[in-house]
């Protein structure tokens, strides 16, 4: 058994390493609100904003989609990867780094595949197995409509060029607190609309025409659907660092109990052997 100023060390390394989780856990719950509430005023928009562009081409004839649209046979793919800058949110990161290495072992074992990474934690972990063409942790920093355009931007730019055939982004969807669902989303092409879902030709009157009207709409919906997955990645993050730091507050908690009864009870045998050898010293004296 330890003695008692080692037992008394550790209770309080524990209650200190209590202080720090404890005080993340909070400050992780006051952003996730906002975070939270951000993306759940997103995703109606994000979602309408995709309907009505699928529904508008639908109508049309042809690639309406113009170089958006083409489906080119895939032989490089780009996966887009969004993770965190930081660590201590459970298994937030690793949850991406096993989609991403079961996405491209199951889809593209015999494809080119180089990553994009936002966030540090994919760069460093990801970038010993892949190629990865550029980082932008910076996203973060600033998390604005207009920062995440730019890298959509660019990744419309790289598709339209011809450097990929193929751009799917990777991310944890945001559930609730406690559960955080990674997602596999095509980005370029765009996807045609799926099965019979094809909507009835209403008397609409255009201006402009419809050919122009999705021209317009696509690159806004493609940068809204990049903001939206780094919103719901963001929302994600802290919900998983709350649960986390909860669970390792939980854990510091129940660890420092059981060292303070093993304290006392060291204490306590101390103590009983002090009474012993002052009893026996006495008794002693006497004969």
């Amino acid at each position: 058994m330890a003695n008692l100023k080692e037992i008394r060390n550790r209770i309080t390394s524990i209650g200190s390493t209590m202080q720090i989780t404890s005080a993340m856990k909070m400050v992780s719950a006051a952003k996730l609100k906002k975070a939270q509430d951000a993306i759940t005023a997103m995703r109606p928009y994000s979602s309408k904003l995709t309907e009505l562009l699928q529904n508008l081409s639908a109508t049309l004839e042809g690639d309406a989609g113009g170089a958006y649209s083409t489906q080119r046979e895939v032989s490089k793919v780009l996966l887009v990867v969004i993770t965190s800058n930081r660590g201590l949110c459970g298994g937030f990161n690793s949850s991406i780094t096993k989609t991403v290495v079961k996405t491209v072992a199951e889809k593209y074992a015999d494809k080119t595949v180089e990553l994009l990474t936002i966030g540090k934690k994919g760069k460093v972990t990801l970038g010993k197995t892949f190629n990865v063409i550029d980082s932008r942790d910076d996203v973060f920093d600033d998390l604005t409509f207009e920062n995440v355009a730019l890298v959509a931007e660019k990744l419309m730019k790289l598709y339209i060029e011809g450097a990929y055939d193929k751009i799917e982004v990777v991310y944890n969807r945001f559930k609730n607190a406690a559960t955080q669902i990674p997602q596999v989303e095509q980005f370029l092409p765009i996807k045609p609309v799926e099965g019979d879902e094809v909507i009835a030709n209403s008397d609409y009157i255009f201006e402009p025409s419809k050919e122009e009207i999705v021209l317009a709409l696509i690159p806004k919906s493609l940068k809204t659907q990049l903001y939206k997955s780094i919103r719901d990645s963001f929302a994600a993050e802290h919900g998983a660092r709350m649960t986390a730091m909860h669970k390792a507050t939980d854990n510091a908690t129940d660890l420092r109990d059981d060292l303070l009864l093993t304290y006392n009870k060291a204490r306590q045998a101390a103590i009983t052997n002090e009474i012993l050898e002052i009893v026996g010293g006495a008794e002693a004296l006497k004969n």
